[in-house]
């Protein structure tokens, strides 16, 4: 992910020329520019691109004008958090979003602003999706622009999980990971807005399913300390057969019984390593993942990473007397 540093006198101009440099401008104006606060990144993900922003209150404004001077043909689909924002456009508004998710089109004008507090930065997650890549009529889309899309529940919910995890981890990956990435946030706000428009069965097979494993994998994240966590009660929950569980799955590195002790053994690991559970036995947090059986814990923590899980804490707590 692309980011540029900028010392606070100049923040406010550098800013505002990164906006009207970008493929969409738009003006923007704050009441204080000298103590402006903002920073901006950039990650390419193949069909869609995000963007981060982070900044000070502000109001922007893209007219006619700046439609005509350049054009992208974008929806932007945002994540916004830590302060609140309002957008309008096409005789809609959106009132305050904070901790949801607000769309917009770069081929409307619309005005924007943050009624939050002067010493609270707003973030916007922005998923920048090409209009002719949306698998939904633009006539429909048009019906959810400058809307509160709630981010608690259902596919925006997933969404925006997904949005918060590709914000903090993405700059690892490499160049194929980051296009395999940009077609699962493709899939993903499609499916979002079509539930939005209940137009969800309209949806290529591809998007339905793409939704899918992210909900089964959000599944398998929260419920990981339960000992009967197994495919079988996976696809029991999902109202899935189990031979399809194991089909959608077939595309990945592993299965979903490999994947759920992956897991279990990664969550484990970490909490050997922290020292507030230093005097936790060892076999506690490994029922604490799910793990019911010490003996067969402690052969799949060697296979996965080499040493025993004691060998493993003492080896972290020496690193630390150092």
């Amino acid at each position: 992910m692309s980011s540029t540093a900028v010392a606070p006198p100049d923040r406010f101009d550098w800013f505002t020329d990164v906006v009207a440099r970008s493929p969409a401008p738009t003006a923007i104006r704050c009441e204080d520019p000298g103590g402006f606060r903002a920073d901006a990144a950039v990650l390419d993900l193949g069909p869609v691109q995000v963007s981060t922003f982070d900044y000070a209150p502000l109001r922007s404004r893209r007219t006619p004008g700046h439609i005509r001077q350049g054009d992208p043909e974008q929806y932007q689909l945002a994540l916004v958090t830590g302060g609140p924002v309002w957008i309008t456009q096409h005789r809609a508004g959106s009132g305050p979003v904070n901790g949801d998710l607000v769309l917009w089109d770069t081929s409307h004008p619309y005005e924007a602003g943050t009624p939050g507090e002067d010493d609270v930065l707003v973030r916007a997650v922005v998923l920048q999706i090409p209009r002719t890549a949306l698998p939904l009529r633009p006539d429909r889309v048009d019906r959810l622009l400058a809307q509160r899309i709630p981010a608690g529940r259902g596919t925006g919910a997933v969404l925006a999980q997904f949005l918060g995890s590709v914000d903090a981890h993405a700059e690892g990956c490499g160049e194929r990971e980051l296009s395999h990435l940009g077609t699962a946030a493709l899939g993903l706000a499609a499916a979002c807005l079509a539930e939005r428009l209940d137009v969800y069965d309209d949806l290529p097979a591809e998007a339905r399913e793409e939704v899918l494993l992210r909900q089964i994998d959000a599944f398998i994240e929260h419920n990981l300390g339960d000992p009967e966590l197994t495919p079988g009660m996976v696809a029991a929950r999902h109202h899935i057969s189990l031979r399809r569980l194991h089909l959608l799955f077939q595309g990945r590195p592993e299965g979903v019984a490999a994947s759920i002790r992956r897991r279990r053994l990664a969550g484990c690991r970490a909490d050997l390593l922290r020292p507030a559970l230093a005097g936790r036995p060892v076999h506690a947090i490994a029922a604490r993942w799910g793990f019911t059986s010490a003996a067969v814990f402690s052969r799949a923590f060697r296979q996965a990473y080499g040493t025993s899980p004691s060998e493993l804490r003492r080896t972290g707590r020496a690193a630390r007397l150092r």
